[in-house]
């Protein structure tokens, strides 16, 4: 497990579209080097279409930018889109796109799922939120509840490192380093934690546990699809079967209802050892963040299922410091107090008798998921740099 933390960070919490977007679109707007960004998803809509103004605007200063995005979660973006960022001469990388069967997306598992940005070593974010409209309340009923964080300090060398690695590792060679490493910022100790799927499989799920394993009075986890693998299932139970107070926040009005039926199969277990479940009701909870006695937190892409956990490429920041902690616990109390209905295992336990064999299947299936996973047939993943169309008046889009 990557355990390189840093101290001197200046470390800001951003929830939602509103408090990310303007941020984000303001340090690209400083870039005077580099701009790095991952995303699982750019959708051409006006958080896309700022998104690749900024980028333009960047490139045009003669900075370097390399815009990364999942092949699964990007699956196609218009050739009125791509033109003006491509020429201007940002470049953009699709990650391990594969070919549509019947018009389906295939490929579902191993996919880049983290998101990252980096301005010329300077400043970073790490969070959940994709650069689209659905990420903002004015979106409608469905808008998502989401969190990033902005970063200076020695933290950001580690996040840089961890695109540059992408970049390098996946079919591109970056030219020769010329950014100055990061000074100092603010008090914040961090430390990124990224899973992939070769050295460093299960280090978000190792920082997870050591938090739980430590929490001695409050543990508060706001996840979006939770389906955790059998070891942090059973160190939840045993933090609150030894007193600590254990506050799952979790959806109630869900984008993915499956993942939420997934979820309610193991409610009653966790319900009958002291868990307290809260289900968020305003909107669907996109979060994937965490708080621990005042003093830990982490904020990053990476949900507590099985798909985050053994296959997706996903990046979590892990924070020691009481501020933020206090902060990010605040906020989530209060949002389960105002947003949220707590689960009784009254209502739990409805239906149990036909749900009793598919839990008891849920439990070993957790159990084993890991080394399944690890069975499932893989390819060499890779990065496909995208060109600007030969003749865009008679493409309508560009296919990865």
């Amino acid at each position: 497990m990557n355990d390189r933390w840093r101290g001197g960070n200046r470390i800001e919490l951003l929830i939602n579209g509103e408090a990310f977007f303007p941020s984000v679109i303001q340090a690209i707007g400083t870039a005077r080097r580099e701009v790095l960004v991952e995303t699982f998803i750019v959708f051409d809509d006006k958080v896309g279409r700022a998104l690749r103004q900024a980028l333009i605007g960047a490139a045009q200063r003669g900075v370097r930018v390399e815009l990364v995005a999942d092949g699964y979660g990007t699956p196609h973006l218009g050739v009125d889109y791509l033109q003006p960022l491509l020429a201007s001469g940002a470049r953009l990388h699709l990650f391990d796109p594969r070919p549509r069967l019947l018009g389906m997306r295939t490929n579902l598992f191993r996919r880049l799922h983290r998101k990252l940005l980096v301005i010329d070593n300077r400043v970073a974010f790490v969070g959940g939120i994709n650069f689209s409209a659905d990420h903002l309340a004015d979106f409608g009923l469905m808008a998502k509840q989401d969190y990033a964080v902005r970063v200076e300090g020695p933290s950001v060398a580690d996040i840089r490192q961890a695109c540059l690695e992408l970049l390098r590792q996946y079919g591109d060679v970056p030219p020769p380093d010329s950014v100055r490493p990061p000074s100092p910022a603010g008090p914040c100790r961090s430390c990124l934690a990224v899973r992939d799927n070769q050295r460093r499989r299960n280090d978000i799920e190792q920082h997870y546990l050591r938090a739980i394993h430590a929490a001695r009075y409050r543990l508060v986890i706001a996840n979006a699809y939770f389906f955790p693998g059998y070891r942090l299932l059973r160190a939840l139970r045993d933090a609150a079967r030894r007193g600590v107070e254990v506050r799952l926040i979790l959806q109630g009005l869900p984008d993915m209802p499956l993942v939420r039926l997934c979820s309610k199969l193991l409610y009653d277990t966790l319900l009958r050892d002291g868990v307290e479940i809260y289900e968020y009701c305003d909107r669907p909870l996109h979060a994937k963040v965490a708080v621990a006695d005042l003093r830990w937190a982490t904020v990053g892409s990476s949900n507590l299922d099985p798909l985050s956990l053994s296959l997706n490429l996903e990046g979590n920041l892990m924070i020691e410091d009481e501020d933020f902690a206090s902060e990010l616990d605040a906020h989530l109390l209060q949002l389960s107090t105002d947003s949220c209905r707590r689960v009784t295992r009254k209502a739990a336990r409805r239906g149990y008798w036909w749900r009793a064999p598919l839990v008891f299947l849920s439990f070993h299936f957790l159990r084993h998921f890991p080394a399944i996973a690890g069975q499932l047939p893989a390819h060499r993943q890779t990065l496909h740099p995208q060109a600007i169309p030969a003749d865009p008046q008679h493409e309508s889009q560009v296919q990865p």
